[in-house]
């Protein structure tokens, strides 16, 4: 794999002020150890993520030889005038000799060990999702240098949880409403489909935030992410699926009078298989009763024969999104009433022929609104599928998940001792000491009640709090603090580790 420019690991990949920071550690400093969690999140019922995102990111930044001398002189020149006054330039900040150790003593490797979750997991909050520290002595100020790169895989991660809490709700109503065929291309596996490429900061935002939409789904057309899954997870093959569909542009391009000659133009160019059609430019309800069942109803009731089998998916774009689907539904199944059936629980269902999908306002919280107005008015969920934008890969940050990466453990001159913060203004940035192992609780024994964490309040004042057992908040699992655990039973694994000098 190609190395990166410089300004992806001695530039822009880091917060500037981390340069300095190889000056701040105690003296003696030979080891910093931090890890990776997810403090919470205010959304009820959002208490556990689905850890995704790391091995792009290991692979992208941090594999073979990322350090060169090209790299080192350009950096050094950009942090001379960076940290300088605007005149003259301040050569003292940036580290070149540790770099240069990195380049001479590791051939530019990184040596670090990370240990983490298994990528897919699905795991509480506040439990440890992933372990850093460096494994040379020399490169103690390595460790949290790769802080601001690292934590960005609290991206992926969250696109892909509240991905999975889309899927739990849709999976809920298809179910509720009376769903038979749970079998890919049936089921949940395309009811959430990505139209968030234009809608994210960056083509690499697009990639990896697409690709951990693909965990959960198979619907896309957001292509980077498929590319991203070959290039950085193995696929073999797409990982996501699409079909041909209209823009406005396409269907308001033939006029006023003639969006009806477009939307049969639709269906003729592509007479097999799924096609979807954006049927909203001008009038929604006019369209779905006219047009769709009316002039074009004998084409669409065609596309099913004997030796093929084809759909025509109806897209409303605009409006209030659970009253306008319920309107539009109702209207096709009156007018393809004589293919209508009834799932065993009494819900309406359109004939195979036709579905609906919303495209314009989807996120975590409407779809669950639309679905049971649907549920109410006795229609099936399974008549309806999902786009999500913005939304999807967009509509979120850091704070979430309340991602953070805290130092835990430092060691100086062969003594390690844990490491931690708890301010005393935010009980909720308590962060965990020592070394960590996240484990099964049922694998965690010979322990006491006072092992238990408890952190700081006015009763028990300790700075820190006291027991290294945090559990999650289901009980299932523990990370296991103070270097108490046991490594035999971590669920965290090792996914990184480059020219080591010794064991850290």
């Amino acid at each position: 794999m190609e190395c990166v420019p410089w300004t992806e690991l001695l530039g822009q990949s880091e917060d500037s002020y981390k340069v300095s920071h190889w000056k701040q550690y105690p003296a003696g400093t030979q080891y910093v150890y931090s890890y990776f969690e997810s403090r919470g999140c205010d959304n009820a019922g959002w208490n556990e993520v689905v850890f995704f995102g790391l091995q792009y990111f290991i692979k992208r930044y941090l594999l073979g030889p990322v350090v060169t001398k090209e790299k080192i002189d350009e950096a050094a020149e950009i942090y001379a005038q960076h940290f300088g006054d605007g005149v003259n330039d301040n050569p003292s900040m940036f580290y070149r000799e540790g770099w240069e150790y990195i380049l001479k003593e590791h051939g530019g490797r990184l040596p670090v060990h990370i240990k983490a979750v298994p990528e897919g997991t699905v795991v509480p909050t506040k439990t440890a999702l992933f372990t850093l520290v460096n494994t040379d002595p020399k490169c103690f100020w390595l460790t949290n240098f790769l802080e601001t790169l690292l934590v960005q895989v609290w991206y992926p991660m969250t696109v892909c949880t509240q991905s999975r809490f889309q899927k739990i709700s849709i999976a809920k109503y298809l179910e509720e409403t009376g769903n038979t065929d749970w079998t890919i291309p049936g089921g949940v596996c395309f009811k959430l489909h990505d139209f968030g490429f234009r809608g994210v900061s960056s083509v690499e935002s697009a990639a990896i935030g697409g690709c951990a939409h693909l965990v959960n789904f198979l619907g896309t057309d957001t292509v980077a992410a498929m590319i991203c899954a070959r290039d950085y997870y193995g696929a073999k093959k797409a990982a996501g699926g699409s079909i041909p569909a209209s823009e406005h542009s396409t269907i308001t391009s033939w006029g006023v009078e003639g969006e009806v000659d477009a939307m049969r133009n639709m269906l003729e160019s592509y007479p097999d298989g799924l096609v979807a059609c954006v049927s909203d430019s001008f009038d929604i309800w006019r369209a779905c009763r006219d047009y769709w069942g009316g002039q074009l109803k004998d084409l669409i009731k065609g596309r099913i024969t004997d030796t093929k089998f084809g759909r025509l998916v109806v897209r409303p774009d605009s409006g209030d999104p659970a009253e306008t689907c319920t309107s539009i539904l109702k209207i096709l199944l009156e007018q393809f009433k004589e293919d209508v059936t009834e799932t065993p629980t009494g819900h309406k269902l359109l004939p195979p022929y036709i579905r609906v999908i919303q495209g314009d306002g989807v996120d975590w919280e409407s779809i669950p609104k639309i679905l049971e107005k649907l549920k109410k008015e006795k229609i099936a969920a399974d008549n309806i599928g999902f786009g999500s934008g913005g939304a999807l890969l967009q509509k979120l940050n850091r704070d979430t998940f309340k991602c953070a990466f805290k130092c835990a453990e430092i060691t100086i001159n062969g003594e390690s001792r844990d490491v931690f913060k708890d301010p005393i203004t935010d009980k909720g940035k308590a962060s965990k000491k020592g070394r960590l192992t996240l484990q099964l609780a049922s694998e965690t024994t010979g322990f006491t009640d006072a092992d238990k964490y408890k952190p700081r309040s006015d009763t028990n004042p300790t700075p820190g709090g006291t027991g290294f057992l945090h559990y999650s908040s289901d009980g299932k699992y523990v990370t296991v603090a103070s270097g108490k655990g046991d490594p035999a039973k971590d669920i965290m694994v090792d996914v990184f580790k480059d020219c080591p000098v010794e064991s850290a």
